[in-house]
């Protein structure tokens, strides 16, 4: 359900989101094996836009509301692989409570670090990482979502000004004092 003030923007959805891997094999035993995302695409790139020769591979992972995640191998473009921290760079995705439960058991019975359940106020998400660094999220909406995403009850605008106008201050305070 989209909250109240929710304005038709002309972006009908998410399609794909792409990212770099090391392997796509590794990749795929992550995102279809582990996750159950069916691979549905793939496509070999073997000349870029320009004209310039390249052999990279592009996987196309689908979810149930017929988006996909995606990866690009690369293997003749230098790229920095980094565990990145949660609040830099994750992929959420969301899951009935009970499947959030049976991954994150699963993802223990493997082996593999997962961490949470969190609880957010509005979801509840456990955390894994897939081989190529990437945090992924599993998140479930709690009966509370609708109302708290709304943004004429949830204040968000109020909240984000507030924030600027603390951290202005902060960085006047902190100017004045160099």
């Amino acid at each position: 359900m989209k909250p109240a003030t929710h304005r038709p923007t002309g972006i009908q959805g998410l399609h794909h989101n792409a990212y770099r891997c090391r392997d796509s094999e590794e990749t795929r035993e992550f995102y279809e094996d582990f996750l159950g995302l069916p691979l549905t695409v793939t496509l070999e790139l073997g000349a870029t836009k320009t004209g310039r020769s390249c052999q990279h591979l592009h996987t196309f992972y689908q979810m149930d509301d017929g988006s996909f995640l995606a990866f690009f191998e690369a293997p003749d473009m230098p790229f920095e692989f980094e565990d990145h921290h949660d609040f830099d760079l994750h992929i959420a995705l969301e899951v009935e409570h009970e499947h959030m439960l049976a991954m994150k058991e699963k993802g223990e019975r493997l082996g593999m670090e997962v961490r949470g359940i969190s609880d957010h106020g509005f979801i509840d998400s456990i955390y894994f990482r897939d081989p190529n660094g990437y945090v992924i999220e599993l998140t479930s909406r709690k009966r509370n979502h609708d109302e708290a995403t709304d943004p004429s009850q949830n204040r968000a605008r109020e909240k984000l000004a507030a924030w600027q106008r603390t951290k202005r201050a902060a960085n006047d305070t902190h100017a004045e004092s160099a």
